[in-house]
């Protein structure tokens, strides 16, 4: 099989290229070079980008897989989102074009694979491991939020499971972030600092406390991953484990 891997300069494009290096097959890259509106961006990207290779998939009777988030929920409540929930409710211009995004594909293909993930981390580039231990190096205590709930994802683990799920003919909605249980990010904080050794002091707050944020964020992300099993994917591993190895391969 031949691949087009869009945002190859991101944290999962990145690792996606290199695990079809590994199964022997070829990736054609591509990353975005634009320069515009921020907002007007997002939705060029998200939702007018998405349309178009859609467009072309439906054309070349494709397969195609799209990454979405669980910014497409509203965040509230304590239950899990299930894969085929169509209860969207966007907190914020990101979610809604994603949410755009997932509708241009669904809409417009058969063979596609929608795929939410949350709390990314990976080798290349920037994410919450990298800022949080650079902090932590240069301060005796930090703040991190302890009311949004969810799981992280390992971009290096991720990118395994979907180079798998395109071997299939599996398709449909799926949600994939590591396993391991659902946490908030001072709990996710804790353990990446304790395994890293650092000895800062990590301090709850809320959401409201914190206030940092312009963006409308999700309290509420966790995602469930059941379908995975019942598809007979293997599911990553545990956030624990990938931290570990996180940590290793990064060398931070």
């Amino acid at each position: 099989m031949k691949f087009f891997v869009t945002g190859v300069g991101g944290q999962l494009g990145h690792d996606v290229m290199n695990d079809l290096a590994k199964r022997g097959y070829e990736g054609v890259g591509a990353d975005m070079a634009e320069d515009d509106d921020m907002v007007e961006l997002v939705r060029k990207v998200n939702a007018g980008g998405t349309q178009n290779i859609a467009d072309v998939c439906k054309k070349l009777n494709c397969k195609m897989t799209y990454i979405s988030t669980d910014y497409v929920f509203d965040g509230q409540g304590t239950e899990p989102w299930q894969p085929d929930c169509k209860d969207y409710k966007p907190l914020n211009v990101y979610g809604q074009t994603k949410l755009e995004g997932e509708l241009a594909v669904a809409n417009t293909l058969e063979k596609y694979f929608i795929v939410r993930i949350a709390w990314v981390f990976g080798l290349n580039g920037k994410n919450f491991i990298k800022t949080m231990i650079n902090v932590g190096k240069t301060h005796d205590t930090v703040q991190v939020v302890n009311d949004q709930i969810g799981t992280p994802t390992y971009t290096l683990d991720l990118a395994r499971l979907l180079v798998d799920m395109n071997e299939t003919d599996k398709y449909g909605y799926y949600h994939a972030t590591n396993e391991g249980g659902y946490i908030s990010w001072y709990d996710f904080c804790c353990e990446f600092y304790k395994q890293y050794g650092l000895k800062t002091e990590v301090i709850p707050v809320s959401t409201e406390e914190y206030g940092l944020s312009k963006a409308a964020r999700p309290f509420n992300s966790r995602l469930d991953k059941s379908k995975l099993v019942e598809a007979e994917f293997t599911p990553l591993p545990t956030w624990q484990d990938a931290v570990s190895r996180y940590l290793k391969e990064a060398q931070l």
